[in-house]
């Protein structure tokens, strides 16, 4: 756990910018099977959108197109720096119930880390030779679910 973040986490991020539409956050959710996406603009991190607040809002698939992801996108972030641990990390979702932190160079997004990379991370030191785990049968950690 004292290893810093960058070790497990996600570096190869799909974003969408603040005036993209709640649809294609919808689509990507669906397509890649992921429930965090990063909001950048130009360059920099301004807010997080999950399947949550799209599910939380309550808002019907037929308004997914008329509703900007600035509208609904988290702005208050508690984030991590490269240099933070995985601890750290384990910490803050442990004290704040979410399940994802962006990890960020300043202003600039360079990673996320996800209750599950956590999760994986502490198994695999737990258990380095797994009959069982699909990231073993598959020979392709980035595969499973986010």
């Amino acid at each position: 756990m004292n290893e810093s973040v960058t070790t497990i986490m996600i570096k190869d991020l799909t974003t969408l910018h603040p005036d993209d539409k709640v649809g294609r956050a919808a689509e990507i959710f669906k397509s890649k099977r992921i429930h965090h996406l990063p909001i950048v603009e130009g360059g920099d991190l301004v807010g997080l959108i999950t399947t949550h607040d799209l599910w939380n809002r309550h808002i019907p698939p037929s308004d997914f197109e008329k509703i900007d992801i600035k509208d609904i996108m988290s702005k208050k972030l508690i984030k991590l720096t490269p240099e933070d641990k995985i601890g750290t990390a384990a910490e803050l979702f442990l004290d704040n119930r979410f399940h994802a932190l962006p990890v960020v160079d300043g202003s600039k997004i360079v990673g996320l880390i996800t209750t599950f990379d956590v999760l994986r991370y502490m198994f695999k030191k737990e258990y380095p030779n797994p009959i069982l785990f699909k990231d073993e049968l598959d020979g392709d950690m980035d595969s499973l679910n986010r």
